[in-house]
C-alpha cells in the first residue's frame, strides 16, 4: 500500500490492464444491413456537404425526402443514389 505523502502517478502497461480487464473477443464482424433512409445530417455526412445544403436540395426539388415521426425528415437511400448517379 502506498504512504499518504507518496501521491506521485501509477501508470500502467497495456498488458497489464488486459490481464486485469480483458477485452470482450468480438465476433467477426458481420456485414451490416442497408439503411433505408438517412437522416439530414447523416446524409450530409454520406455526402460530404453540410447538413444545411441537403435542405436547399429538397427545397429547390432535387432530392425527395418524407417525414417521419415528430416531423423529423428521412432522406430515402435510394435519393442519394440517384442523386450520385446524376
Amino acid at each position: 500500500m502506498r504512504a499518504e505523502s507518496d501521491r506521485r502517478p501509477v501508470f500502467w502497461s497495456m498488458e497489464l490492464m488486459e490481464t486485469l480487464n480483458p477485452l470482450p473477443q468480438t465476433q467477426p464482424a458481420e456485414r451490416e444491413q442497408e439503411r433505408l433512409s438517412y437522416s439530414i445530417h447523416e446524409a450530409a455526412a454520406l455526402l460530404g456537404v453540410n447538413y444545411f445544403s441537403v435542405y436547399r436540395l429538397i427545397q429547390r426539388g432535387k432530392l425527395r425526402a418524407c417525414r417521419a415521426l415528430r416531423g423529423k425528415l428521412l432522406v430515402p437511400r435510394s435519393e442519394l443514389l440517384r442523386l450520385l448517379k446524376n
